[in-house]
């Protein structure tokens, strides 16, 4: 039986943060929500997949809309209960388990404020391996599971219960729901068994999370920097080092969407770089060809500490190290690609593996 501490939380809010390439939430934010909600209601019990019962109720718990919102709108205790609340009275049923949807630096801890506030544990996986901006784009959907219901909570008290026809309806309708709340909300959606856990959930991602996270967060006492260390962890790539000379961002459409550029320093000093995103990153040019896209993970470390910096984090003038990592192969799936490939974000490209470009690259 694994219980999570003070460390852990901390921990996986950097580990996460870097798996949730630059989206996911702020960090600092989903630490504190975590953190009080353990002191004030008890400790939370982690839980395998494997450890799952079949007939288990597991609802993930998660934050909908735009990061640049969400640091200004900090979700109560009463905002993150009142969808669980919802959700089970509209279904029925208890919940066993919360999980996450996504990693994130507030989407992987947000059911952990949840389950220490009902008593319950946290499944150790979620449904995406990374961050992704649009409700649809889950493993659930993958395997064809729909939503069927989801409830989306506001600080106002107001809570909507909708049953869509499917995962991107329920993308739609709780997107306009939360541009009408504010542009931010909690959300309970895709409400599984435990036997569909195991066969849709990503296994593993919270350890991983807190495992990069302890990297990061460790006393420097050997000469392999932590960046590097990530790297060799995720069996990832570094694609460039530089310095942000301009960045244009803005909330649309319930979304944080923009794109930075940055020159290069040391080796890539001629070059250029550019990052585009919408919540999360989506795609890497260097001099305006691709180096990595969705859904492979691309995330902006800062190049002293490797610690990871998000979308509406990113400064001009911070000096950073952009990294990619392989997706889970569940997305590389001919599925996975039409649901959060370059070619559904209206990105110019085919999808192409991390590992092929940063080949082509070198030549």
């Amino acid at each position: 039986m694994r219980w999570l501490t003070e460390k852990d939380i901390e921990n996986i809010a950097i580990g996460a943060t870097v798996l949730g390439t630059g989206g996911g939430g702020d960090p600092y934010i989903g630490k504190l929500m975590a953190l009080s909600a353990i002191k004030k209601y008890g400790p939370v019990q982690v839980v395998t997949v494997d450890e799952l019962n079949d007939n288990d109720w597991v609802l993930p718990a998660s934050g909908m809309g735009s990061p640049s919102v969400l640091v200004e709108k900090i979700p109560s205790f009463e905002q993150l209960e009142a969808p669980l609340r919802a959700f089970e009275k509209a279904c029925g049923k208890k919940v066993d388990v919360v999980m996450p949807i996504e990693v994130g630096g507030v989407n992987s801890l947000i059911p952990v404020a949840v389950a220490a506030m009902n008593g319950i544990p946290i499944l150790d996986g979620d449904a995406m391996g990374r961050a992704f901006p649009e409700a649809q784009m889950v493993t659930f959907h993958l395997d064809g599971l729909k939503p069927e219901l989801a409830t989306i909570g506001d600080e106002q008290g107001n809570v909507v219960t909708i049953e869509p026809a499917d995962g991107f309806w329920s993308e739609k309708l709780a997107r306009n729901i939360t541009i009408a709340m504010g542009g931010s909300s909690i959300v309970c959606d895709y409400g599984i068994t435990g036997a569909q856990a195991k066969k849709s959930v990503i296994p593993g991602t919270l350890s991983l999370a807190q495992q990069i996270g302890e990297v990061l967060a460790a006393k420097r006492t050997d000469v392999i920097h932590p960046i590097l260390r990530i790297i060799d962890l995720l069996g990832g790539y570094r694609l460039f080092k530089g310095k942000a000379v301009f960045i244009k961002r803005g909330i649309q459409g319930g979304f944080t969407r923009g794109e930075a550029h940055f020159d290069g320093t040391d080796q890539y000093e001629k070059l250029s770089c550019t990052l585009f995103f919408q919540n999360e990153h989506l795609l890497a040019e260097i001099e305006g060809k691709p180096i990595a896209m969705t859904p492979d993970l691309l995330a902006v470390l800062d190049e002293e500490t490797g610690m990871p910096i998000t979308t509406e984090g990113l400064k001009y003038g911070a000096r950073v190290v952009i990294v990619a990592f392989p997706a889970h192969e569940k997305w590389r799936s001919p599925i996975g690609i039409e649901t959060a490939g370059p070619r559904y974000f209206k990105y110019p490209y085919d999808y192409v593996p991390l590992e092929t470009l940063v080949k082509e690259h070198a030549k």
